[in-house]
């Protein structure tokens, strides 16, 4: 893929939620503004990492706040590029390539359109290779890059400007204004050089996304008959193992909006046995799935529902009472399982006195 064009938005919006774990913000609505975006500006160009000048200036742009608000806050076709433009004046220079925050739901999309309005490609990769809630989760972020200074964008078109001395202390305090304007923002963070994105960006996982968006959509259908198409696509790629781990009917979901994240839980009854449970636990993304204390996954690697009949993977916040799912596990790329990544997302960093073990570590 050299271009993203209108015809690759329903692959990309669709491996996208695969890949969110279950966050990152439902698509739709970014891929119908994507699609107006490159109707009006044409097709993006899309830059592989390894062809990126090192004097580049890379601007990673994206969506903040609580995944269930972008259903109800809608988005407009100019502020993803209204946000990167107002970061430019700031710092007083031009954005050369627009980056991914998360190839993860919609801000798989947001990118696209800042890059479109401001005719400048984006890069093939991301901070993450998935979703994650936190700011210090990005690859960028653990691998040195500061996220400040930044620039936040709401909906009333209001900005604010962070300037902080750590990652950690930044995720609090745009956590705090995304809450203070309504749930969900727009923000441009974690400026690099090419130099420094080659070292902290998870590669061409956006051309990845739009070929397992194709398979997911080709192979359409019960979920069983989905896991031998996802092992073809998993096993050669950064991510490599793929597992089915449950399939069961919905019958508990409780989610509430915690200090700007979706927190909650979902109990899942199989199909076969009465009684047996699965659980899975929420901030934003499928964090962990245990049938009783037995891990069966866990952050770092990657937990995703699909509707049990056609395969179509479900977000966090489409999740309901009575839907009929399959659980699947994919293993995160090997950047995640450093030491110093794993240090701000293993299972403990969300309050699980739990060690990560990697998925195929963990008995079938």
């Amino acid at each position: 893929m050299k271009y993203v064009d209108r015809q690759h938005l329903d692959d990309l919006a669709l491996g996208a939620v695969f890949l969110a774990t279950g966050g990152g913000g439902d698509p739709h609505l970014p891929r119908l503004i994507a699609d107006q975006a490159l109707k009006q500006y044409g097709p993006v160009e899309l830059l592989p990492p390894e062809n990126v000048a090192d004097n580049l200036f890379v601007v990673p742009v994206g969506s903040v706040g609580a995944p269930t608000v972008s259903l109800e806050l809608l988005p407009s076709v100019d502020e993803a590029a209204n946000t990167v433009r107002a970061y430019e004046k700031f710092v007083g220079r031009k954005a050369d390539a627009i980056a991914s925050f998360e190839i993860g739901g919609g801000n798989s999309l947001v990118p696209l359109v800042a890059a479109a309005a401001l005719g400048v490609p984006v890069i093939d990769g991301d901070g993450m290779g998935r979703a994650f809630p936190e700011a210090q989760m990005m690859s960028y972020a653990i691998a040195g890059i500061k996220p400040t200074p930044a620039l936040a964008y709401d909906y009333a078109g209001n900005s604010a400007v962070f300037q902080t001395a750590s990652t950690d202390v930044y995720e609090y305090h745009i956590r705090a204004f995304a809450a203070a304007a309504g749930g969900m923002v727009t923000t441009a963070e974690h400026a690099m050089t090419g130099l420094e994105l080659r070292s902290a960006v998870i590669p061409n996982t956006l051309s990845f996304t739009v070929g397992l968006g194709r398979v997911l959509r080709r192979h359409r259908g019960p979920a069983p008959d989905m896991l031998a198409p996802l092992i073809d696509v998993f096993e050669p790629s950064i991510y490599g193992v793929c597992r089915h781990l449950f399939s069961g009917k919905v019958v508990d979901k409780s989610t509430r909006i915690i200090g700007g994240y979706d927190i909650g839980e979902a109990v899942l009854e199989d199909f076969d046995v009465p009684g047996r449970k699965l659980e899975l636990n929420i901030k934003n993304e499928y964090l962990l799935a245990r049938i009783g204390d037995r891990v069966l996954a866990s952050v770092p690697d990657l937990i995703v529902t699909l509707d049990y009949e056609t395969s179509a993977p479900i977000n966090c916040e489409r999740l309901r009472f009575g839907q009929r799912v399959a659980v699947f596990a994919v293993g995160c790329p090997s950047f995640y399982r450093t030491e110093a990544a794993l240090r701000v997302t293993e299972p403990r960093c969300f309050g699980f006195d739990l060690d990560y073990v990697p998925l195929e570590e963990l008995e079938a």
